[in-house]
């Protein structure tokens, strides 16, 4: 079994309404030290898998199926 982590976010030239809500109201809270907030999502898998190159393969073609719009997103994949 292996734990696979993937962080998804937003590509750069991607507006993030959330993270300039975020941003904001760090901001207001006097936090004025922040210069930017861009919010993702984390996603965790256990893969029954026979290698580590396996499990990353499933959890790839999980995030090109399902987890993650390639049009809009970027996504990073860590197999424990």
């Amino acid at each position: 079994m292996y734990k696979v982590k993937i962080n998804v976010t937003l590509r750069k030239s991607i507006l993030d309404p959330k993270g300039k809500a975020a941003y904001q109201a760090l901001q207001n809270l006097g936090l004025s030290q922040i210069e930017d907030v861009r919010i993702g999502k984390f996603i965790e898998l256990t893969v029954d898998a026979g290698s580590e190159e396996e499990a990353y393969t499933f959890a790839k073609t999980a995030c090109t199926r399902l987890l993650a719009n390639e049009v809009m997103e970027d996504y990073e994949i860590t197999v424990e």
